[in-house]
């Protein structure tokens, strides 16, 4: 009889939750990695850069088991046919793996499970520090506002970098357990339909001495000045336990944002239905425009507001927009274009190569001010002050729109008061009416 432990937001060996109990049990472990077709199906960009990192980072994992005398086994398919290839070929006595919190996630381990019949499926915390339920208000119920949310956090935490919840599985003890294997079939890109991506992939550390600068640097696109981690984050290529244990000894500033990871995380797994709709209810009843112009000229960087065209630009170009800027783009989509939220997380999701559901949801919810946030709607960032405050050289904004300042410039797509004017107006009005 063997184990299998399913790889996959946790492409790694080391500190791995999951893969530790695995390999303390009592069957030596077969470690596998499914590409889902259901996922890879939906991608419309046959070059997608986060399929790359994946196919990159599985590969790697294959490399360094097989110097440990064990292999990948790498697959193809809908998960649940694959499990069935699977189960008819080796005899499998229990599965392992680590939790994922997203609604296809669950139906697919839902599935699986149901499909393993009698086999033991053991699932682990590993993606966040706390789960849904392990943060919670005197009464139990889920925390809905940050600040209140992450004091009960640290506090949980009791000891610090010492505390349980940030300790390291000691993997590497037990590496003799894997399954002894001669190296395995591996699917090229184009096996699974897709292209190897042009794009750079950000290193998997960061310096200490920017990290102890965080709060400095971070909110500055044209320099170097945010850690970059978030597609490790998501694929689990790195362990949040250390990189926590590191923010909490370096910034505490740092650490927000990690804990915002979890917050997120626990608002999608309370209220799964924020994936796609509003967090406040009443924020269903606005009227969104339908302004395919408008959308077209914000998704290609051609708003005449430079800040909002640099970041869109980045974007488009690498995967990747700076936080600050994310912000700005998100709010001119919601409040100046009054686009729907959720329009804009569409187009984020299929370009961020940090894409995370529970993050992109909570994020473009901020902005359309439906969402957690104790802000009310009210708040519209004006692009021109943002610029002053956060790129007031332009430095960030000419490496992006090279025209800013000649005649090749668009002018702005609408004007900075009306817009305000029209967005608080529309939002009094639908919120008033829906109550």
């Amino acid at each position: 009889m063997i184990s299998v432990f399913w790889f996959r937001r946790d492409l790694r060996l080391d500190d791995n939750a999951g893969l530790f109990h695995a390999l303390k049990a009592e069957h030596p472990v077969l470690p596998l990695f499914i590409f889902d077709a259901n996922i890879l199906g939906k991608l419309p960009n046959r070059s997608d850069a986060r399929v790359s990192f994946i196919h990159q980072s599985v590969s790697d994992l294959k490399s360094r088991l097989e110097n440990l005398g064990s292999s990948l086994l790498v697959l193809y398919g809908n998960p649940e046919t694959v499990w069935k290839e699977v189960l008819s070929k080796y005899p499998v006595g229990a599965v392992y793996t680590n939790r994922d919190y997203e609604p296809y996630a669950l139906q697919r381990d839902a599935a699986v499970q149901q499909l393993l019949n009698n086999i033991p499926f053991h699932s682990f915390k590993d993606h966040v520090i706390f789960e849904k339920d392990e943060i919670t208000k005197d009464d139990g119920g889920p925390y809905t506002v940050f600040t209140p949310y992450s004091r009960k956090w640290k506090a949980a935490l009791k000891t610090g970098v010492d505390s349980f919840y940030l300790k390291s599985y000691p993997n590497s003890a037990y590496f003799h357990r894997f399954y002894p294997s001669v190296p395995l079939p591996f699917p090229d890109l184009d096996q699974i339909g897709f292209q190897k991506s042009p794009i750079p992939f950000p290193e998997a550390s960061v310096a200490r001495s920017l990290i102890r600068n965080y709060e400095n640097t971070r909110d500055f696109p044209a320099i170097n000045g945010t850690s970059r981690l978030g597609i490790h984050f998501r694929f689990g290529t790195i362990s949040i336990r250390e990189k926590a244990r590191k923010a909490l000894e370096l910034n505490e500033i740092y650490l927000n944002e990690l804990i915002w990871r979890d917050f997120y995380s626990q608002i999608l797994a309370n209220f799964p239905q924020v994936a796609d709709r509003a967090f406040k209810p009443a924020y269903e009843h606005i009227p969104w425009r339908d302004d395919p112009a408008g959308f077209e000229a914000w998704c290609n960087g051609k708003t005449g507001y430079p800040i909002v065209d640099a970041g869109m630009r980045e974007l488009n170009a690498t995967g990747y927009m700076h936080n600050r800027v994310r912000m700005i783009t998100a709010s001119f989509l919601t409040k100046h274009l009054l686009i729907d939220w959720r329009r804009g997380m569409d187009y984020f999701a299929g370009k961020l190569l940090d894409f995370d559901l529970a993050s992109n949801s909570g994020g473009w919810q901020w902005a359309a001010g439906c969402g957690t946030d104790a802000a009310p709607y009210f708040r519209i960032f004006n692009p021109t002050e943002q610029t002053k405050k956060f790129d007031p050289n332009y430095n960030y904004i000419r490496r992006w729109v090279p025209e800013f300042g000649t005649p090749a410039y668009p002018k702005p797509i609408i004007e900075h008061s009306f817009a305000r004017q029209r967005c608080l107006e529309t939002f009094k009005k639908a919120l008033a009416e829906g109550i």
